[in-house]
Parts: C-alpha cells; sequence; structure tokens
C-alpha cells in the first residue's frame, strides 16, 4: 500500500496546497482504525494466535507440493525471500516448507513458522533431538534418547510444547526422522540395534523399542500441554541401513494413537561415489512396505531429491518420472516436498539437489508440478 504525504497541524491536514477541516480530519482517522482492527480480525496474516485449532487434511484428489529451500546449516535461517524466490523459479506457489527445529537451539522456531504460514504454506518441522554442531555419524549426544526418557528434557519439551499450543496455527511435526538409517545419533542402532529384550509372545528389538518409548514420551508430553494443533510424522528413510529384520519401517513404529501422517525420505544419486538409481526403485519398495504399517494413514514423501551428475544419469527424466509415479501410481501420497539443497562434501565436491542445477531439471521439474494435480495451498479443517 502506498500512502501519499500529508502533514497534520492543529488547523487541520495540509495535504498539497489544500486543507481538509479538523472534523473531515477526525473522520478519516477513525474510518483508518476501523479498516486496519476490520483487517486484524479477519486476516490470518495479522493475528499470531488462533482461537480454534485448526489441521492440515489429507484431499482426496491430488498431493499438496512442498519444498525445503537450502535454508543453511541448521536448516533454520528461513526468509520470505528464499521461499518467494524458490516460488517464482518453479511457478508454483508452495502449500508445505520444510525446515529444520533441531534441539540445540533450545526454543520454539516462532520466527519461521510465523514468515511460512504468513507466505501461505503450512510449516514442516523436523524436530530433531541433534546437538550442534549437527554433525552426521556421530554417537548419541546430550540429547540422547534415555536422556530424553528420564526426563533431562522436560522442561524444553514443555516449554516447546507450551509456545506450539500458544501459535495456534497447524503444524506439521516429525520427530527423530530417518531412525532406521546410520547417520542420526537418534538412531536404533545407537540403542542396542538388534538385541532382542522380553516381551511375551512377540518379538522386540532394543533399538526400535527405544526409540518408540522416546517417540511416544515426546508427544504425550507435548500433547498434555494443549499443543493440539499439531499433526505428527513418523518419518523413516527409503533405505534402511543395516538391512537386516529388526530394522524394519514397523519396528520403529510407536503406534496409530501417535502418528497422524506416515513420512519417508526418498533420494536418488547424491554423491560420486553412489551409482544412479531410478526414482522407481528407490520409492516403490519403501512405499509399499510404510502403507503397510498403516491401512489408512495418508502418506507424505517429506524429502525427495536427486543431484546433477550427467555422466551417470538425467535428472531431468528422473524428475519427470518422480512426480509422475507419485501421481499415478501412489495413490496414498498426499504430499511431496523437495529438497531443494547444494552441499559441499568432505572430500570437497559438490551435491547439487537444486531444482535449477541445470536447465533441464527445472524444465522437467516446472512442467511436472504445472499439473493441477499437484496443490498449491494448504487446505485446514478444525481439530476433531
Amino acid at each position: 500500500m502506498i500512502f501519499s504525504s500529508v502533514i497534520l497541524t492543529n488547523a487541520g491536514i495540509q495535504r498539497g496546497h489544500g486543507w481538509i477541516s479538523p472534523r473531515l480530519c477526525l473522520n478519516i482517522l477513525w474510518s483508518g482504525i476501523v479498516l486496519v482492527a476490520f483487517l486484524m480480525t479477519t486476516s490470518p496474516a495479522y493475528s499470531d494466535e488462533n482461537t480454534t485449532a485448526m489441521r492440515l487434511i489429507a484431499p482426496e484428489t491430488g498431493a499438496y507440493t512442498g519444498a525445503y529451500v537450502d535454508f543453511g546449516d541448521g536448516e533454520d535461517n528461513v526468509t520470505l525471500e528464499a521461499i518467494e524466490n524458490f516460488e517464482k523459479m518453479v511457478g508454483k506457489h508452495q502449500a508445505v516448507i520444510a525446515c529444520g527445529a533441531f534441539w540445540g537451539e533450545q526454543h520454539f522456531p516462532k520466527r519461521n513458522v510465523k514468515i511460512i504460514t504468513r507466505y501461505g504454506a503450512i510449516p514442516l518441522l523436523f524436530w530433531s533431538p541433534w546437538d550442534k554442531p549437527y554433525a552426521e555419524s556421530k554417537p548419541p549426544d546430550q540429547f540422547g534418547l534415555n536422556h530424553i526418557l528420564n526426563g533431562k528434557w522436560d522442561a524444553y519439551i514443555d516449554q516447546w510444547a507450551q509456545d506450539a499450543r500458544t501459535w495456534g496455527k497447524p503444524l506439521l511435526v516429525a520427530w527423530g526422522l530417518e531412525m532406521n538409517g546410520t547417520w542420526f545419533p537418534w538412531s536404533g542402532i545407537f540403542y542396542g540395534g538388534g538385541e532382542k529384550i522380553s516381551a511375551g509372545n512377540s518379538t522386540v528389538y532394543k533399538g526400535p523399542d527405544t526409540f518408540k518409548k522416546a517417540y511416544r514420551y515426546v508427544v504425550d508430553r507435548v500433547r498434555a500441554k494443549g499443543a493440539t494443533n499439531i499433526q505428527w510424522i513418523f518419518h523413516v528413510n527409503h533405505t534402511t541401513l543395516p538391512k537386516e529384520k529388526w530394522n524394519e519401517f514397523a519396528a520403529y513404529y510407536p503406534g496409530p494413537e501417535y502418528v497422524d501422517w506416515l513420512g519417508m525420505s526418498v533420494y536418488g544419486m547424491m554423491n560420486k561415489w553412489q551409482g544412479w538409481a531410478p526414482f522407481y526403485e528407490a520409492f516403490y519398495h519403501a512405499y509399499e512396505e510404510i502403507c503397510l504399517i498403516d491401512p489408512i494413514k495418508p502418506v507424505i514423501v517429506a524429502e525427495w531429491g536427486v543431484g546433477e551428475f550427467p555422466a551417470k544419469g538425467n535428472k531431468g527424466e528422473w524428475l519427470t518420472t518422480a512426480l509422475n509415479i507419485m501421481k499415478t501410481q501412489s495413490p496414498r501420497v498426499k504430499a511431496a516436498v523437495y529438497w531443494h539443497e547444494r552441499w559441499q562434501n568432505e572430500d570437497e565436491t559438490y551435491s547439487n539437489l537444486r531444482i535449477s542445477s541445470s536447465p533441464e531439471s527445472i524444465a522437467a521439474y516446472r512442467q511436472g508440478i504445472s499439473d493441477a494435480y499437484w496443490i498449491d495451498r494448504p487446505i485446514f479443517a478444525p481439530v476433531p
């Protein structure tokens, strides 16, 4: 909004070379106050708190499109400019914007959720029990699962939950993602792995069981503080490592009462030492496995992407195929969040998953998500 400059005096308002009477001046000011008050009560962009908890609904037809937009080492340097630039680049508004919310920050990311919500997307928070410097392939740190279960971080969890409840608007939260790998300190392999523990007639493995207990513990505490605006995502990696029975998706599942969406990461080739894998090969077995966990819960591909390695494979074709398979062969997929990032590896090579890594890549992605099947804004309904 652009306003002409005015000068307020005791005699009225001087505008240009003319004068407005004091009475008319007051009428103008009063009208302005009424207009601002109306906007503040009718537009979500002007309200930091909601009185009615809302939740994202899974669309009957189509799926939400979303992205993580290279928000820095902590995955939390969210800016409206970055989000809007991504939208302009791909030619479509995003329904979901993902970012990090690591425990090492020790606060609820209100600034980031405000930016994302005012943009018009639902925030997807990766609320990872991870300490700085956020290095992968390290053993458990001060936020280890046993510390959580022993109550060491109750005050932090409770405050985070209270802040989320006060925020009030819908949130997607993935806690302890990709626990079936070896690269994060909450992974089952660090907590006994496949060691069997006594559980009646069923087989229970210590690593996954510890994770499940911690997941439930955190969710229970958050819900106890009234944060009903949060929907919880059970988020696995498409490939388990190690590939053993105890490390299957179902072993980690905390139960349907603790999960709103089934989530997974699906990546193609990301490093030069890897081989090129077609999207179907990376995705479909994992999709079938996660759907077996629960017969009705919606699936979100919470991370997906592939690097630019023209000597190994065609990224543009990979993206086209991925979007087509998720649309035509995966009816449970109701959201897909692309991982738009470029980073330097320890060997000084680069992994470039950005959509803009080549003209062919961006053209393929723009064409794919231009389909009306890919929904560009979140749809909400009141929490039951």
